[in-house]
């Protein structure tokens, strides 16, 4: 027998089910159909990381397993390929981001295949293809048909010196997160989507499909669907109101000022009244520099100015109350203006002390004498006129009816999810095929005309006029009507890099397909995704705009089912061997292709399973990697010990029969890392007996090979097993040789476990006792006692009670 040698082994299984297409997935099957799904990934200039191969490897352990299982199963992959951070790469080194994307595609291709997962290549997705991105465009042009896609004046975040539009999570502290800039807030003309028609959807249908709880908290959260009351507050001495929507109508009485965001109309419209204008104005320049996250986080100091001049009415006290703008405040959440009740909010509890304000606890025994008091639910009104001795329940109820019937307010449901802003002025995008007519207005291009094929150009670097690139190419500007044939301009701006993956999962199962984005044979037979898998990071908008993109798609009867996913799942990161995320500024970035090459990819695969619970954080241990080589090595050994016989070595039969129970229900709940630890304590017993049957092997290498495959197809081929394994069945597991018949049964004393006794399974009380009177401890705990009670738990435990 050969020693181990990992890099000849894999390559050639590689080479093997490449060209037989052994994980080919076929449209055209009698067989009950898995579809699994993985994140594409962005195929970055750094190439794959260790963290990369967790996620994949554990749904392709399940894909493996289906196959064998008899399932037609689709688990493909492709490239998540447009984006700034290729564009920023192709700028800074002159190079197109057209050849930077090929060769990054190129790069993670290889390197994936050196692993060994079981993709279909067959069906691989690229979002820059146009006869991808054909379809992705037309998909826009049907929201924009059916009135989802619009123009709308944006404020956004920008920065001169890159002379880009940011994203909030791209500007810290007031500068622009790459080049350390000032960034300015610039007003723009940007395309939404209305991703909030269908709020209520998104959130109810929730409850239909199996995700992890945490990943529906994330979604519901993100959406923030709360109900409450729309109150008007007059401003005095104008016909002017502030509207503001709140949860809690009931505690207006404890409303002392009111708080508008630094952008809101008011101040603009009154500003001849605002006797302190210039301040306002400053303090706005400031709020200008900042990212909505900055300007909400809690824990900041808490900055404003008040209004001079403008006062507002409680409409239920009839009082003055002071106006103030703060950064606090956003004018896209609600109406851009707030009731502050600092008796009963942090954030304007905060404010009041800074700003001296009026603080008039609502509650009954609420002491706000050193911090709000936010714990509300619950109580008796106190300081509230008419709600005055009701519960909070009652009073929610009470304080609306009495302010509808006054004219000045109504129920009232929103949401924290905002339109999707959907333009990009970048070169490297789908361009969105949209065309401006003076006498049409915006006119979609003919769907037959589909692609809109992104011009090859030399320059594509940031305009300073903050339009995109395309803005300057006369050529593709200047167009003609589609509607009236008369002289028109292109849309320049184009599609975010969440557009192509909204909906990749749809193509996969057609991907070939010229006349739609996938036949309706096709996605009844393949959709919903029975499984998807992938990062926390994208739980919230990603999953979010890809579940929108497919009920609009249902809606207009291109898809069968009102839900993408019927399964999501999320994985922990892999840490730095220091317990740090890895980075390359932290000198803790694993490459895969090292691991592979000096351990080789089975090894890869099993440590990254291995390394611990798959939905939390694991640190790196090289360590660990090299023990799960030692444990390969010892599997490749079994070679030398395999004697002819087609049965279970009658004292494993009961271990093989529990191992392939456990190691099956656990590849199908993430646990690999326990189902290999049950193959490595059967490896263990193996190698105690020091003899095993050709059928104890073939078991063996059957629940190995969805972890280790290499290792496993070249041991079965080596040992004339039959065939290939990739083409056998998934083994059976007999139950009643799960359960053991002798039993091992804790003996307590006074419920404390002192000893425990082996007992046939079916023991009887009377039996139990005896075996139990044969260990010696047992007269440590009884010579000298009373025997008050015996109490024995059919296989459980035996307790006995002493005194």
């Amino acid at each position: 027998m050969t020693t181990y040698n990992p890099n000849k082994i894999e390559k050639k299984w590689q080479d093997f089910w490449d060209k037989n297409e052994t994980y080919r997935a076929e449209n055209d099957s009698n067989k009950e159909k898995f579809y699994a799904l993985v994140e594409f990934p962005y195929p970055s200039g750094q190439g794959l990381h260790v963290g990369h191969p967790r996620p994949y490897t554990a749904l392709d352990i399940v894909a493996r397993k289906r196959r064998y299982q008899g399932y037609n199963v689709l688990f493909p992959m492709g490239w998540d390929a447009f984006g700034l951070p290729t564009e920023n790469f192709a700028i800074k080194n002159k190079i197109h981001p057209r050849v930077v994307t090929e060769e990054n595609v190129a790069r993670f291709k290889k390197q994936l295949k050196s692993i060994g997962f079981s993709f279909d290549w067959s069906r691989e997705v690229n979002t820059t293809d146009p006869d991808y991105y054909k379809w992705t465009q037309w998909i826009f042009l049907q929201m924009f048909k059916h009135g989802l896609a619009y123009k709308s004046e944006m404020p956004i975040n920008w920065c001169p010196s890159c002379k880009i539009g940011l994203a909030n999570e791209e500007v810290i502290a007031g500068n622009c997160e790459r080049c350390g800039h000032s960034v300015v807030h610039k007003v723009k003309s940007q395309w939404m989507l209305a991703i909030t028609k269908y709020a209520q959807r998104l959130l109810d249908d929730l409850d239909d499909v199996d995700y992890i709880e945490r990943v529906k908290t994330q979604q519901r959260n993100w959406i923030g669907r709360s109900e409450g009351a729309e109150i008007k507050f007059s401003i005095k001495d104008t016909d002017e109101n502030l509207d503001v929507f709140t949860t809690r109508p009931d505690t207006i009485f404890g409303a002392t000022y009111m708080v508008v965001a630094p952008e809101h109309p008011i101040i603009e419209k009154y500003s001849d009244r605002i006797e302190n204008i210039d301040e306002v104005n400053n303090y706005k320049e400031e709020v200008n520099k900042k990212s909505d996250f900055e300007r909400t986080e809690l824990s900041k100091e808490k900055t404003g100015i008040e209004l001079k001049g403008l006062r507002a009415i409680n409409p239920l006290t009839k009082k003055e109350i002071p106006i103030w703008i703060s950064d606090y405040v956003l004018m896209s959440y609600g109406k851009g203006a707030i009731m502050a009740v600092p008796a009963h909010d942090e954030r304007d509890y905060a404010f009041a002390k800074k700003f001296n304000q009026q603080i008039i606890p609502v509650i009954e025994g609420a002491d706000v004498s050193k911090e709000a008091v936010v714990d509300i639910d619950k109580g008796i009104m106190i300081n509230s006129g008419f709600l005055n001795g009701l519960t909070v329940k009652e009073a929610i109820k009470k304080s609306v009816e009495e302010l509808e019937k006054m004219g000045l307010a109504h129920k009232q449901i929103n949401f924290k999810l905002r339109d999707w802003v959907f333009s990009r002025q970048r070169y490297w995008g789908e361009p969105i095929p949209l065309v401006h007519c003076d006498h049409c207005g915006w006119v979609p291009i003919d769907e037959k005309d589909l692609p809109l094929v992104l011009p090859d150009v030399e320059n594509y670097e940031p305009t300073d006029d903050g339009e995109s690139p395309l803005s300057k190419i006369d050529s593709w500007v200047n167009t003609k009507c589609p509607k009236c044939g008369r002289d028109a301009k292109r849309e320049t701006d184009t599609m975010p890099q969440w557009a192509g993956s909204s909906w990749y999962f749809l193509r996969y199962t057609d991907n070939k397909n010229d006349n739609a984005f996938a036949s309706k044979e096709a996605l009844d037979y393949w959709t919903p995704v029975d499984w998807y898998n992938g990062g926390m990071e994208h739980t919230t908008l990603h999953l979010l705009y890809s579940r929108f993109w497919h009920k609009f798609l249902y809606d207009i009867g291109q898809v069968p089912t009102k839900e993408p996913y019927i399964k999501r799942t999320s994985h922990g990161m892999i840490l730095g061997d220091n317990g740090e995320k890895m980075s390359k500024s932290r000198g803790n970035v694993i490459n895969p292709d090292e691991i592979v090459s000096e351990y080789g990819a089975d090894t890869l695969r099993t440590y990254e399973m291995f390394i611990g619970d798959f939905e939390k954080n694991a640190p790196w241990s090289d360590n660990g990697v090299r023990g799960c080589r030692r444990f390969l090595e010892r599997v490749w050994n079994l070679q030398t010990i395999v004697k002819e016989g087609n049965e279970y070595s009658p004292e494993f039969e009961s271990t093989i029969h529990k191992t392939i129970k456990k190691v099956s229900y656990d590849y199908e709940n993430l646990k690999a890392n326990t189902a290999i630890a049950a193959l490595m304590s059967l490896l263990n017993d193996f190698n105690d007996k020091g003899e095993i049957t050709k059928e104890d092997l073939r078991t063996y290498l059957i629940l190995l090979n969805p972890v280790a495959p290499h290792i496993t197809e070249e041991i079965w081929e080596a040992q004339d097993l039959g065939g290939y394994l990739n083409q056998v069945s998934w083994p059976e597991y007999d139950e009643s040789k799960t359960i053991d018949d002798v039993i091992e049964i804790p003996v307590q004393f006074n419920g404390k476990v002192r000893f425990s006794i082996e007992a046939p399974k079916d023991a009887d009380k009377e039996t139990v006792s005896e075996l139990a009177k044969k260990n010696d401890i047992y007269n440590q705990y009884t010579e000298g006692k009373t025997i008050v009670k015996e109490i024995y738990v059919p296989g459980r435990i035996y307790n006995i009670v002493v005194k």
